[in-house]
């Protein structure tokens, strides 16, 4: 039997827009959020959200794995695809130091009602009115 490529999910959001930034990430079908996660951007939030993601990756030694987010634009900086600029240009330098040398970590976007961290956002953002 093969073993499966570990799939960790992340999303982040914040609101209003720039304002408090809140972050999830779901691996294994357990939710991690911080409501807590400082105060900044969407982007800067969903890059937040990568970074724990990655983090989580590393904690757990993992080697093969993906890292699935519904942020496009950051996806897209992550690989490499477009220049980040601003907070982005900062959070990139972040996630490239923690990924070290060698390929980069699998990041790829799936669609919002996929993303699993998102859904938890949500699903935590009504338990909570």
């Amino acid at each position: 039997m093969t073993a499966r490529r570990t799939k960790i999910y992340f999303d982040g959001g914040c609101r209003p827009n720039p304002g408090a930034m809140e972050i999830a990430v779901v691996a294994g079908g357990v939710a991690a959020i911080d409501h807590d996660a400082g105060t900044g951007s969407s982007m800067d939030a969903e890059w937040l959200a990568l970074i724990a993601a990655l983090r989580l990756a590393r904690a757990r030694g993992l080697a093969d794995f993906v890292l699935l987010g519904d942020a496009a634009a950051v996806i897209r900086q992550a690989n490499g695809v477009v220049p980040a600029r601003g907070s982005a240009a900062r959070h990139l330098a972040a996630f490239r130091e923690l990924a070290g040398d060698g390929p980069g970590p699998r990041v790829r976007h799936v669609k919002r009602t996929q993303n699993l961290a998102g859904i938890a956002l949500a699903r935590a953002a009504t338990e909570k009115k």
